[in-house]
């Protein structure tokens, strides 16, 4: 780790309580003035055209005549900017753990279809890629991409795996490679998945587990309903419990199967353990990657004071595991020290809680910071900043403009709904990052 920046003042300020409630209030304002925007972007349109992908500016004339004819422009750009009109459509609101948490249009993760679908027109056929709660974020100061997303349900567990198992597509306005370097010279997938929750917190379910519990044990995912793609074995290779960080470190392998199950109610539930029903495993697309679940974040809250190192322990370790290019499938019979330049050194990594927004938010905006003044090291590929993470809302008041920590919550907010959902989320950054700086005795 190299640091040498010292506490900015900013952050000092977090011991005045009226600094923080007037924080917490601006926040919170941006957030509602999306949130209508949000819920105006699937109520404005007309129950006949809930069934096709949206249009911008297609409001009902009772609500347009309730905003006025001279904010109605202003109001068309903010409904289509937050849409989450194809997270909300029919089809797929079974596939949201939470009906408040839906991913905006513009950002949402579109999951490689190959053609697997077969719908009829109005349906899948005519959706960009199948749908997964997940969205596309870019760190506003650290500047690295991440997939913040639900806890898979039973019947998305497939289209999340996929994400993992299939090259990435790159995200909204990332900008190219570098000019040495030609896009497809690299192999850049997801090799690294966090969990911030628990399967079950406080008896209720939380996230329906992918993969085994138990070493050298595999499960059978199938796709969901309508979708024709193979079925995925899942094998848990190792796992080994990180005290200092608090987390359990599996290593998973995902394989496709090349024969594809009649599409009937039976043969879509998970956990099928018959290999002869499914067919031959495709052993030459098998994907290995590292699943990290952090086990002392409890739901609606934050991590007590005595856990808050193994917090920051547990974002080292998620950095530098993500950037470990020794399991190369180039070269498999490489060195433990080998690094392969075909291998993305720094891809970008999937995230969850379970809804993937309150604690998911609150791991990303620490971990862009302790990136930016250094406690973490620069992404391997730095790209420019996104150019929708400028919020039409308008720039945030002159009183925080160096207040890189609300900064940050407000450009998450502006990719995924609700980012750092809870006021005591938002203190937990400031203070871990205080924390950290205190570490250094800067």
């Amino acid at each position: 780790m190299s640091h040498s920046a010292s506490m900015p003042h900013w952050l000092q300020a977090i011991n005045t309580e009226g600094y923080i409630i007037n924080a917490l209030d601006l926040l919170s304002t941006r957030e509602f003035k999306r949130y209508t925007a949000r819920n105006a972007s699937v109520r404005s349109r007309p129950a006949e055209e809930q069934r096709t992908p949206p249009r911008a500016g297609n409001f009902s004339k009772a609500l347009l005549s309730l905003i006025g004819t001279r904010k109605i422009d202003a109001f068309r750009r903010h409904v289509e900017h937050y849409s989450i009109a194809t997270g909300a459509h029919e089809s797929h609101k079974n596939m949201n753990r939470y009906m408040d948490i839906i991913p905006y249009d513009r950002t949402r993760v579109v999951v490689q279809h190959d053609g697997s679908y077969g719908g009829s027109e109005g349906e899948e056929s005519v959706w960009d890629g199948r749908y997964l709660n997940a969205s596309w974020v870019q760190e506003r100061y650290g500047r690295k991409w991440w997939i913040a997303a639900q806890a898979p349900l039973q019947y998305t567990a497939h289209a999340f795996l996929s994400v993992i198992l299939q090259p990435i597509l790159r995200p909204p306005d990332m900008s190219a490679s570098p000019a040495n370097e030609s896009p497809s010279s690299r192999s850049c997938r997801v090799r690294t998945v966090v969990q911030l929750t628990q399967d079950v917190e406080g008896g209720r379910r939380k996230a329906d587990p992918y993969f085994p519990s138990e070493i050298g044990k595999s499960v059978t995912i199938p796709p969901e309903r309508g979708c024709h793609a193979s079925a995925l074995k899942v094998t848990l290779l190792d796992r080994r419990s990180i005290q200092d960080a608090h987390c359990v470190l599996s290593t998973v392998s995902i394989v496709p199967l090349d024969a594809r199950p009649p599409q009937s109610s039976e043969s879509r539930r998970t956990g099928y353990d018959d290999e002869d029903y499914y067919g031959e495993e495709n052993r030459s697309q098998e994907i290995i990657f590292n699943h990290l679940l952090y086990l002392s974040w409890p739901d609606h809250g934050v991590p007590d004071h005595e856990d808050r190192d193994s917090l920051l322990a547990f974002i080292h370790l998620v950095d530098s595991t993500n950037r470990d290019t020794s399991r190369c499938p180039v070269h498999p019979d490489a060195s433990s020290d080998h690094a392969c330049p075909a291998i993305d050194s720094d891809p970008p990594i999937m995230v969850g809680c379970s809804a993937g927004v309150g604690r998911t938010g609150s791991f990303i905006a620490l971990s862009s910071l302790l990136r930016y003044y250094g406690f973490l090291p620069p992404t391997a590929q730095a790209t420019r900043p996104r150019v929708d993470i400028e919020s039409p809302l308008g720039p945030i008041p002159d009183e925080f403009k160096d207040d890189l920590v609300l900064q940050e919550i407000d450009s998450l907010r502006e990719q995924r709904p609700g980012m750092v959902q809870r006021a005591e989320q938002v203190i937990l950054i400031y203070e871990v990052l205080a924390k950290a700086f205190r570490a250094t005795g800067s």
